[in-house]
């Protein structure tokens, strides 16, 4: 088992790693949309916010040897699913694999986040 840690993703707020590698698997943190440089929320919007959340992602999963294109599962809170269609925009664009995917609406995120994003990937 490996500990992810990047300085290219937002470092962990609570007593958690950014993500694992265990054998081939990657399994990442809950991203929500800070901006690793400032820790502060990117985006006002549900579809900007999962710009960011994907960002980040993508940096979690590059340092651990992996891609946005080995994704192999999601799951993705919202704050209202009345974001759902604008949130879907985005994350088509950039999960052409389509991976397998849960999709809740929560009460509230870190930070007010409309969106956070995990994901499980190969390496």
């Amino acid at each position: 088992m490996k500990v992810i840690e990047t300085s290219a993703a937002p470092a962990a707020i609570g007593p958690y790693s950014q993500g694992f590698v265990v054998g081939e698997l990657v399994f990442t943190s809950g991203q929500i949309p800070l901006s690793p440089q400032t820790g502060e929320i990117v985006g006002a919007t549900a579809a900007e916010q999962a710009e960011q959340c994907i960002k980040n992602l993508k940096a979690v999963l590059e340092s651990s040897g992996s891609s946005l294109a080995k994704v192999i599962k999601t799951t993705c809170f919202l704050a209202d699913m009345n974001d759902f269609a604008s949130f879907n925009e985005v994350y088509a664009k950039r999960f052409t694999g389509k991976p397998a995917r849960s999709c809740i609406a929560v009460k509230t995120l870190p930070k007010n986040a409309l969106v956070e994003i995990e994901a499980v990937a190969e390496l």
